[in-house]
């Protein structure tokens, strides 16, 4: 089937389809066409251009969109959407003086989720979590990582990974996933890390790899969690089950780990709230790519990744959500665009390629994804009557979305 989009307004992030990452100065460009059409072919991009060139195109449908931008649909590479019930009264706590280390002290955060995860049967957290998904999907996201890590325990880590493949098949956007294991140490290994570890690379892993579970292996790789030598002994085990290196490093403490990722050829680094010239100079020729999350900063109240430190050393950035339900209760990538833009001084050209091209390079996925390209994805964002780009990130309190294409058809 053939659709014909027509009278755009502006196509925005029109691209080569071998474009596939921006960096540094070149992020401050976002090619657009003004009165334009884009022609889709099933569930591909057959071709665009000025709207006085399409006169002689066959179509099967048409949809008029005068006043109207369309952009490809966000690329969300950090989520860990699947989780059951919530921590609302730790957002409580934090409000009363609690840090997130309290709080994790006193057995809240990650260990509260995944003691909560422990009684979902499998069933009720597939419900809990497509729910997510599809509200995620309405608010313009296109592809999607989720992480496990709220398990910690052989089962229910299983289980996680189970429902992440469920969602797969339940939704129509792309999904990958990511296995983390380590993301805290479970009650019954308290003190013992390293039998944790065993326990991931000996028990976890080669039950995932049997099943395949997981597109990526993942390490929150930070003090009073994961070290230095305990992340390099599972990014090498993972690697030998086909899984991808995917960090998070950096939230609270620089100490190598970026370092270490880039070694182990990580797809990407994730947090970077903290950050230093080591780490920069690390990043610099690798093929790894930096994540920002400004929502959980906006959500924690810690600093923001220093977005602009990275991209004048001539280094990519991505941004993502980190939906979760502890430090980033929130799926929405517009939100996420607009405090990058806010708190993180990108302009909103920066923040736009780091939500769509470069989110899609961080789940391997660039080639299909993440820029208006022949042969790409027809996932797209079609917006209400707004004045330009720019008004996405300005008007952060508006939905500006008034259709989400999945494979060129209406997301209902």
């Amino acid at each position: 089937m053939k659709v014909l989009i027509t009278n755009i307004k502006e196509l925005v992030q029109v691209r080569n389809k071998g474009e596939n990452l921006v960096a540094g100065n070149a992020m401050k460009a976002l090619p657009t066409i003004k009165n334009a059409y884009l022609l889709i072919d099933n569930d591909r991009i057959a071709n665009y251009g000025i709207m006085n060139e399409c006169s002689n195109i066959t179509y099967d449908q048409i949809i008029d969109v005068s006043g109207k931008l369309v952009l490809p649909t966000w690329c969300d590479s950090h989520s860990h959407i699947v989780y059951a019930g919530n921590r609302e009264q730790e957002f409580v706590d934090r409000i009363n003086g609690l840090s997130y280390e309290e709080i994790a002290n006193r057995g809240g955060g990650i260990l509260n989720s995944a003691k909560m995860l422990e009684l979902t049967d499998e069933d009720e957290l597939f419900n809990q979590s497509i729910k997510r998904v599809k509200e995620v999907i309405k608010m313009g996201t296109g592809i999607l990582e989720i992480k496990s890590g709220y398990g910690l325990s052989l089962e229910s880590e299983l289980k996680m990974l189970r429902v992440i493949k469920r969602i797969k098949t339940a939704v129509p956007i792309m999904i990958k996933a990511t296995f983390l294991g380590a993301h805290a140490l479970p009650f019954n290994f308290k003190n013992k890390r390293t039998a944790y570890i065993d326990h991931i690379i000996n028990d976890m892993l080669p039950l995932i790899h049997r099943e395949n579970l997981a597109d990526f292996i993942d390490v929150f790789c930070e003090k009073d969690y994961f070290n230095l030598e305990d992340t390099a002994r599972l990014l090498i085990a993972g690697k030998g089950y086909g899984l991808l290196p995917k960090i998070h490093v950096n939230q609270f403490n620089a100490f190598g780990g970026v370092a270490l990722a880039v070694k182990h050829g990580a797809l990407s680094v994730d947090h970077l709230e903290e950050l230093n010239a080591e780490d920069i100079n690390a990043l610099k020729g690798s093929k790894t790519i930096p994540v920002a999350l400004p929502s959980c900063s906006f959500f924690l109240g810690i600093p923001y990744t220093p977005a602009r430190s990275l991209m004048d050393a001539g280094l990519p950035l991505a941004l993502a959500t980190d939906y979760n339900p502890g430090s980033t209760p929130s799926g929405n990538m517009n939100f996420v665009v607009s405090t990058a833009c806010i708190k993180m001084k990108m302009t909103p050209e920066e923040a736009i390629n780091a939500a769509t091209i470069n989110g899609a390079y961080a789940m391997g996925c660039a080639q299909d994804y993440g820029s208006i390209s022949i042969g790409k994805k027809a996932n797209l964002i079609i917006t209400k009557n707004i004045p330009s780009y720019n008004y996405f990130p300005y008007a952060f309190g508006e939905n500006h979305i008034e259709q989400v294409l999945i494979n060129g058809r209406i997301f209902n």
